[in-house]
Order: C-alpha cells, then structure tokens, then sequence
C-alpha cells in the first residue's frame, strides 16, 4: 500500500469540489486504497485550516472537515518529525518535507507548485492532484 502525504490545500479542495483531490480523499483514502501519513504539526494545520470561518460558505464543508479530522485521526499513520528543515522559503511548508523524511512516504500530493519546485524530496516523489490520481490509475 502506498504512502503519501497531502498538503492541506489538497484536503480543503477535496471538500470543496469533486476533482482530483476529492478522487484522492475519497475513492483512495477513505476505502482503504493507500496510507495518509501525517505528523502532530501536520494535523494541527490540518484542524486549524479546516475549521477557518471563510470554509462555513460551502455546504456541509464543517462536518465533512470533523469527519475527515476524526477519521485521520484514527486512521493514519503517524510520525514522529524530529529534524527541522529550511529548504522552502514558506516555513510552514517545510513541516511536509519533514514528514517526508520521516516517514519516507511515497508521494507527497500538493497543489503549492510555487514552494514545491522540486519533483522528489528523498525518497518522496512530489506531485500535484492530478499527477497522483494518474499514476494511481
């Protein structure tokens, strides 16, 4: 089974449309298909982001948000990040490749195409939506 790591922004969009994102989150991860990897920095963005007030506009956005909190919470796998890294100039986003070395996850699924210029980070290939919903496929 497949490792990966999704970007917030990934997760927002997979609640907000049916596109690529919403494939990952739904048709993969939720039945089972891969392994999310998360850490404690990466799923307190995850709860800090998803519960912003600006998200309450679409329907049902909020209890999908806690569903999808919950079920991570007890589903995925989750690392412990003990080096920190400087390789992006957006710091937030250098907690993922943090993960990525931690758990040498296989993808890392991100929309950020402006801070993640990069097409492998170790082990982990980088990828947007789509480029992982195809290779999957």
């Amino acid at each position: 089974m497949q490792k990966i790591i999704l970007d917030t922004n990934v997760v927002v969009s997979a609640l907000i449309q049916k596109s690529f994102p919403y494939l990952i989150l739904h048709d993969m991860y939720i039945d089972r298909k891969i392994q999310l990897c998360v850490s404690e920095d990466l799923l307190l963005e995850y709860v800090n982001v998803l519960k912003r007030e600006k998200f309450s506009r679409f329907p049902d956005f909020i209890a999908m948000a806690n569903w999808v909190i919950r079920d991570i919470q007890y589903h995925a796998l989750m690392f412990e990040t003990k080096e920190r890294l400087a390789v992006i100039a957006d710091a937030d986003d250098n907690r993922l490749l943090e993960l990525a070395a931690a758990s040498s996850a296989d993808y890392l699924v991100t929309g950020n195409h402006n801070d993640f210029t990069m097409a492998v980070f170790g082990k982990t290939k980088i990828v947007s939506p789509k480029e992982y919903w195809e290779i999957y496929r």
